[in-house]
């Protein structure tokens, strides 16, 4: 099942510039960013428990995704 709204991805890929779509590009697309997504999502969830939270703040959040950027670059 998938959480991101094809639509959501079609406006995304056209505020890039893109003016046609193909439906295979925006599912490839929603593939990809639910995948990141769901990656920075666990990691602050641990960030959040790792400091006593129940609750993922948007720290945590931003602190995932630096993770995830900066181990992206690294080729990690």
């Amino acid at each position: 099942m998938t959480d991101l709204a094809i639509s959501a991805i079609d406006r995304l890929m056209r505020k890039a510039g893109a003016e046609r779509v193909s439906d295979e590009a925006s599912e490839a697309l929603r593939e990809v960013l639910e995948t990141l997504a769901l990656e920075i999502a666990r990691d602050a969830v641990a960030l959040a428990k790792h400091a006593g939270r129940k609750t993922v703040n948007s720290d945590d959040i931003k602190m995932a995704s630096r993770k995830l950027l900066a181990m992206t670059k690294l080729g990690i």
